[in-house]
């Protein structure tokens, strides 16, 4: 080997090249190509695992034609979608953390410490998820329905671990943490009451007043556009009150969910035009009364002033 020193030299480099492309190669190509595979199972899963809720949420559907249990469907299939993206997003990030060469044992540790930290000051947090797992497996909000809750009204938009998202009536979007609700009202579950007081004038004939309100709710049953959203006959509670010039008459509707206000208002306005035409007043006026006159202050005669020295 000796005679050959020009062999000997590109031997060496030989073996540096290939020491060097074994290195490069441990380093970052077979983790670059490790990493790309991940991110590749990961969105193939991803994608997966939506079209397989999408088939299963397809699959319910075609069992039920119940408007409720479609809401049902929808809500939990969005919440599902959601937890699979959090799922894969997690795992994802650990393999490819640890193909780069990070450890992920002391990470996983001091995420326990300071998670163990953060916990106590993040108890909202984990009473918002707490909250919404119940929510959903109870059944008791879904996307669509018309809900009260923490204060506020609207039409429930999304459903999520976290919080529910609404639009009231004038198209505000409030963003409730499922944490702080205590109590669910929800106005669209199977029926709901469309309710209306009507005020008459107490030398009305309320045998009348009543005929006329029934007369008024079989016209609206037979409406084409409003009968549909009818379920029974309008029923009259009867006298609900007296107030300083008028009865108060209350009656209701059994309606489809989340169609009370709209049957109601319409229900107002056929009782306003059918009592006006009637010559039924909807009030007593109030008589006019002379300007009261206050007394007249009596006279007193200014003193004069006594000053004592």
């Amino acid at each position: 080997m000796q005679r050959f020193p020009r062999y000997n030299s590109y031997m060496n480099l030989f073996n540096e090249i290939t020491i060097f492309e074994h290195k490069l190669w441990a380093s970052v190509i077979q983790p670059a190509i490790h990493i790309f595979v991940i991110l590749v199972l990961a969105w193939v899963l991803y994608k997966v695992a939506r079209k397989a809720i999408g088939v299963l949420q397809a699959h319910m559907l075609k069992k039920t034609s119940d408007a409720e249990s479609l809401k049902r469907v929808g809500t939990l299939a969005r919440v599902f979608r959601y937890i699979v993206s959090v799922v894969l997003t997690i795992v994802t990030i650990m393999l490819v953390l640890s193909e780069i060469g990070i450890s992920i044992a002391p990470i996983l540790a001091a995420a326990g410490v300071v998670g163990l930290a953060v916990g106590f000051g993040a108890q909202s947090l984990v009473k918002d998820f707490f909250t919404g797992f119940f929510l959903l497996l109870e059944n008791q909000v879904r996307q669509g329905d018309i809900v009260e809750v923490a204060g506020k009204s609207g039409c429930v938009e999304e459903v999520t671990l976290r919080y529910i998202r609404m639009r009231d009536y004038d198209g505000n979007v409030h963003y409730v943490p499922n944490g702080t609700i205590t109590s669910v009202t929800n106005k669209s579950r199977v029926y709901s009451y469309a309710v209306v007081d009507i005020r008459v004038a107490y030398r009305e004939d309320m045998d009348e007043v009543f005929s006329l309100i029934r007369k008024i709710g079989h016209e609206l049953r037979a409406d084409p556009v409003f009968g549909t959203k009818i379920l029974e006959e309008l029923e009259i509670a009867g006298v609900e009150g007296f107030t300083d010039n008028a009865i108060m008459v209350r009656a209701r509707a059994k309606v489809l969910p989340s169609e009370q206000a709209n049957v109601r208002r319409e229900l107002l306005r056929r009782v306003t035009q059918s009592l006006s035409q009637s010559g039924v007043e909807p009030y007593a006026l109030p008589a006019a009364q002379p300007p009261s006159k206050s007394p007249a202050e009596p006279y007193t005669e200014a003193r004069p002033e006594v000053v004592r020295t």
